[in-house]
Order: C-alpha cells, then sequence, then structure tokens
C-alpha cells in the first residue's frame, strides 16, 4: 500500500534517517529520493527511485550512463529532477579522478608554527585559532575561533568544543598571536589554555598545545611545559 514519505517513522525517512544515522545508513535510492525530494501522488520518492535503479539493474554506473532525456521517461520525473539526478552522478564521477588531499600532521610545535603563521602572523590585531585533528595527529579542520584587539581578544571556550564534535575531533590545538611581538605567555593566556584543557578532559578531548605567534617566531606551552 503506498504511504507517503510524510507519514513514514522518522527514523525511515531519507533526510531524517541521514541525519540521525548518517549516509551510509541509506541505500542508494534513500540517497536518490533525497536528490530529487518528492515522487507522485501514487509513488513516494524511494519508490520512484527504487523503480529506475530496476531499470539498471541497480547499477550506479549504468544509472550514470543515462542522458536527461531518458531520465525523463520515468514517469515522476520532471526536467528539474533528471538534471539534478545526472549533475550527482557527475559529481561523483569527477570525485573519482580526484587526487585525495593529504591532511598535514603535526608532530611538533614547529609544524604547528609554519601552518598558522602565514595566517595570523604579521596581523596588527589578535586571532585564536583552534587546530581540529585526528587521532593521527592530523589536522581536519581549522577555525578562527575570535577576532580581537591589538591587545586581547576574547574566547568562547563553548564554541571550541562546538567545532570538535562536529569534526569528530580527538585532540585541539590552541593558537593565537601577538601583534606586540612580545613572546610571552600573559595570565589571561594561562587562564584560557587551563579552562579549555580542564574541559577537554571531561570531554575526551586532548589539547596538545597551545602557540602564541609573532612574525617570526613563537611560543609553545607543550614545549615551555606549561600544560
Amino acid at each position: 500500500m503506498y504511504m507517503p514519505i510524510p507519514q513514514w517513522a522518522e527514523d525511515d525517512r531519507p533526510r531524517e534517517k541521514f541525519l540521525l544515522k548518517g549516509k551510509t545508513a541509506l541505500s542508494d535510492s534513500e540517497l536518490l529520493a533525497i536528490l530529487i525530494g518528492s515522487g507522485s501522488r501514487n509513488e513516494s520518492a524511494v519508490q520512484l527511485c527504487q523503480r529506475i535503479l530496476a531499470f539498471t539493474d541497480n547499477n550506479i554506473n549504468q544509472l550514470g550512463k543515462l542522458s536527461v532525456k531518458q531520465l525523463m521517461q520515468f514517469k515522476g520525473i520532471g526536467e528539474a529532477k533528471a538534471l539534478s539526478i545526472a549533475a550527482a552522478l557527475e559529481l561523483g564521477k569527477r570525485r573519482k579522478n580526484e587526487d585525495i588531499i593529504e591532511l598535514p600532521k603535526i608532530d611538533c610545535s614547529k609544524a604547528i608554527f609554519k601552518l598558522m603563521q602565514p595566517l595570523i602572523g604579521d596581523l596588527p590585531h589578535e586571532e585564536f585559532w583552534v587546530l581540529f585533528l585526528n587521532n593521527s595527529n592530523k589536522v581536519i579542520y581549522k577555525s578562527q575561533i575570535s577576532k580581537g584587539g591589538i591587545t586581547g581578544t576574547i574566547v568562547d571556550t563553548r564554541l571550541v568544543f562546538k567545532f570538535a564534535f562536529e569534526y569528530h575531533a580527538t585532540a585541539i590545538i590552541l593558537i593565537h598571536n601577538h601583534p606586540s611581538g612580545k613572546l610571552e605567555a600573559s595570565e589571561a593566556d594561562k587562564l584560557i589554555t587551563k579552562k579549555i584543557v580542564e574541559a577537554g578532559k571531561y570531554l575526551d578531548i586532548l589539547v596538545l598545545d597551545h602557540l602564541i605567534i609573532t612574525e617570526n617566531n613563537y611560543f609553545s606551552f607543550a614545549d615551555q611545559q606549561l600544560l
């Protein structure tokens, strides 16, 4: 019996299932259903996509060979939906041919300095950044957390760990610059470092280092055993 997707259990709806369980939990037909958005009066988007895939023996490569006009031969697939399917499959094809980007690995404080100095080393104001790392100490994401004046910037600890959770980071590195060129940790620097380190302990996210960067040099909390 036909039942529209909005009447399905939430865990079974493709979009909700994607958000709750991740993309790998979805079948090919469910992923395609997200692309086309809706089915027809007598057929859900998933059922329509199952029918399309059955035509190609459930082979995505064969589906990618169908033209927009051929896709439009299926009842319920207009030009817009056909274009969405064709464009997505073309992107998948191009992705296969792209070189995999090698993530930078952090193995010492100098590696952090080389990565971040071009970004913040010569700024006239302070910025606070965080590197988010996987369990191989490779940088999976970096983000500016705050931007301040000449002598300081305010850091929201909650924002630091929000990004850490979003990117499944197992460790983080804190970085900020000193426009004055002074390579010395202030009391405020020590306090925010301690606060983030302590929060990380409860969340199983390790703070590997905190670097203060100037135009030509840096100060490492880890190297100075201040963590």
